[in-house]
C-alpha cells in the first residue's frame, strides 16, 4: 500500500509540476515565481530563476537505427523565488536573460545534436559527453553573466548582455525547438 500511495504521489508531482517551455516572445512575469523559499546564500538576493533543459529520447537497440531527440527549455515556478518587496520591472528583465540564455545553450545543444547524432549508436556513443559539456559551458556563463553584471545592478554590463544573448539567440534561430 506505501508504494501505490508513493507512487501516486510522484507521478502527481511529475504531471502537475508548474514548469513553463521557454517560446519565442514568451516573458516571464512575477507571478510565475512560486516558491516561498529562498535557497540562494546572501541577503541582498532579490529573486531566483530555476530554469534548465529537459531532453526525451526515442532510439533502438539497432545502433544503425534513427534517433530522435526533443530538447527543450523549461522554467520551474515552483523552484523559483523572489523578494516581494525588493522586486521590480528592471529585476524581472535580468531574470527573464536567465532563461534566455538556458534557451541559448539548449539551441546549441540541438545544433551540437543535429550534426553529430543520427543513430542510436551515435547517441549511445557521443551524447553524454556533449551534453555534459555544454551544461558546463551552460553553468559557467550563468555565474559570469551574475558576476558580471552583479546580479543585474551594473545597468552598462546588464545593456552589454541583453544585447549579447538576444544576438546569440537570433544567430541559432534556426535551432529552436519544433
Amino acid at each position: 500500500m506505501k508504494w501505490i500511495f508513493l507512487v501516486c504521489l510522484l507521478i502527481t508531482n511529475v504531471l502537475f509540476a508548474q514548469k513553463i517551455v521557454w517560446q519565442e516572445g514568451l516573458k516571464l512575469n512575477w507571478s510565475n515565481f512560486k516558491s516561498n523559499i529562498n535557497n540562494q546564500r546572501g541577503t541582498n538576493v532579490v529573486a531566483y530563476t530555476n530554469c534548465g533543459w529537459v531532453y526525451s529520447v526515442v532510439k533502438s537497440s539497432n545502433p544503425k537505427s534513427p534517433v530522435k531527440i526533443k530538447i527543450e527549455t523549461i522554467f520551474n515556478e515552483d523552484k523559483s523565488w523572489k523578494d516581494v518587496k525588493k522586486i521590480n520591472d528592471y529585476v524581472l528583465g535580468h531574470e527573464q536573460k536567465h532563461f534566455d540564455i538556458a534557451e541559448v545553450f539548449a539551441r546549441k545543444l540541438r545544433k551540437e545534436v543535429q550534426e553529430k547524432i543520427k543513430t542510436s549508436g551515435d547517441f549511445n556513443k557521443n551524447f553524454q559527453a556533449i551534453y555534459n559539456r555544454l551544461l558546463n559551458d551552460y553553468r559557467n556563463f550563468q555565474v559570469l553573466y551574475d558576476k558580471d553584471t552583479k546580479h543585474g545592478m551594473d545597468e552598462a554590463k546588464q545593456t552589454e548582455y541583453d544585447k549579447k544573448i538576444s544576438e546569440e539567440l537570433e544567430n541559432l534561430k534556426s535551432y529552436k525547438a519544433s
